[in-house]
């Protein structure tokens, strides 16, 4: 009897969890509030995605958060002016609760582009 006992527990020690990855998700959402949407992820599936791109001016500025389950961690972090897009990736359940807040909009380059607008206006002759 403690023989089968012995064995049984070195099983059940010796046994991996089988555990899905469970992440937030929502596509397109205008705030992280609409995004707290648990899913259980697909076994090849071992990271939580999440994706905020922005658009616009300080106050005018449109705002949209992705989150999911991945096979990979894609890894975004662009900013062309007025417009810029960041991922960021995580590993255990639950962990992309936040948005990912890091895409700021850069005034030198939406400054850069207006000089450069009007020095090819002024050139053309407009």
């Amino acid at each position: 009897m403690k023989t089968s006992l012995l064995v049984v527990l070195v099983v059940a020690l010796c046994t991996e969890s089988a555990f899905s990855l469970m992440c937030f998700t929502c596509k397109d959402a205008t705030s992280n509030v609409h995004c707290l949407s648990p899913t259980t992820c697909s076994d090849h599936e071992k990271y939580c995605v999440t994706t905020y791109s922005t658009m616009g001016f300080s106050n005018d500025r449109n705002q949209r958060i992705t989150k999911k389950c991945s096979a990979f961690c894609p890894t975004i972090d662009l900013n062309i002016g007025i417009a810029g897009v960041a991922s960021s990736c995580c590993e255990t359940s639950l962990c992309n609760v936040s948005g990912a807040s890091s895409v700021k909009t850069s005034y030198t380059m939406i400054t850069l582009g207006i000089l450069a607008s009007l020095a090819c206006i002024l050139r053309l002759g407009f």
